[in-house]
């Protein structure tokens, strides 16, 4: 893989993954700080979106359009959906959906979007080499696992909307930007990857928990970037 983008929506996920790279040089495009180096003999360029998918769209563009980059990863925290996973578990996507996207009323189904569906598949052998490399990992502190994840513009602390979105997308985790990267992606023809760390699990009082959590989160998933691109 060359020239990868690396797409996070908040500074602790940026902290771990920076402390992967070398070669570190800054670049400042429409006043968004992009930090590019090099991880093991992968060019790469990091870089903080900010939270939402808004946010995120804007950025994958950015780096498509301006940095020309050939493939784009989305690295994080996520709230779990499936009551087996515990905080500082790994989800690795094999497909993506909006979960908040509703065009129901046309007689489509929830998350569905004109001219790109419901779920958007990440790059098979992205996923597959991340398969590997979980399954190699021997780390009883944590498991690791492919699945389904679930964006929208809302950080879910109701449990109600938690088990809707589980069992209507059989969504592994939920987070706020993975699903808008991979649009942006999808419609630009780029391979995408979004891989996931449990920071918290919606119960009503999950911000405290997130707060506390998402730096353990940021370096579980930089652990398992830094096997991929090493």
């Amino acid at each position: 893989m060359n020239n990868i983008g690396i797409i996070v929506a908040m500074q602790e996920e940026l902290d771990e993954v920076l402390n992967i790279m070398e070669d570190i040089e800054e670049k400042e495009i429409y006043n968004i700080l992009f930090i590019e180096g090099n991880i093991g003999e992968h060019h790469v360029v990091a870089v903080k979106c900010g939270v939402g998918k808004v946010n995120a769209a804007r950025i994958t563009q950015i780096l498509i359009d301006k940095l020309n980059v050939e493939y784009v990863i989305n690295v994080g925290s996520a709230g779990a959906l499936n009551p087996l996973l515990d905080i500082g578990d790994i989800v690795i996507a094999d497909k993506v959906i909006q979960h908040d996207f509703d065009i129901t009323a046309f007689n489509h189904k929830k998350g569905f979007i004109t001219g790109v569906g419901d779920y958007i598949s990440c790059d098979k052998e992205i996923v597959q080499k991340l398969e590997k490399i979980i399954k190699k990992i021997d780390d009883k502190a944590y498991k690791a696992k492919i699945g389904t994840i679930a964006s929208g513009d809302i950080f879910c602390t109701d449990i109600d909307m938690k088990n809707k979105i589980y069992s209507k997308f059989n969504a592994e985790c939920v987070e706020m930007e993975g699903a808008a990267i991979a649009q942006v992606c999808y419609l630009d023809k780029i391979p995408v990857a979004v891989i996931r760390s449990i920071s918290d699990s919606p119960n009503g009082n999950n911000a405290i928990v997130f707060d506390e959590f998402v730096k353990l989160a940021s370096k579980r998933c930089a652990i398992i970037l830094n096997e991929l691109l090493k």
